[in-house]
């Protein structure tokens, strides 16, 4: 996969933290923050998911009267 350069700004804490983290897990900065993005990307994702399995269960009767009960076995 092709990296691409990006540049951020933080506080002294904050790289210092990113540095120690960095350092007791073995991994460089770089690494350590693309893993930080790669696993709260897939929170995301997956938070997603389980929103709107809530909303359809929910909402199931709804959908049913509105398009019949003949679609409701259809998942």
């Amino acid at each position: 996969m092709a990296k691409t350069q990006l540049n951020v700004r933080v506080d002294e804490a904050t790289a210092e933290a990113a540095r120690e983290r960095a350092l007791q897990r073995g991994v460089s900065v770089n690494r350590y923050i693309e893993e930080l993005v790669r696993q709260d990307a897939g929170e995301v994702g997956h938070t997603f998911v389980e929103s709107a399995a809530d909303f359809m269960k929910q909402y199931e009767t709804v959908f049913a009267e509105e398009f019949g009960a003949e679609r409701e076995g259809r998942r």
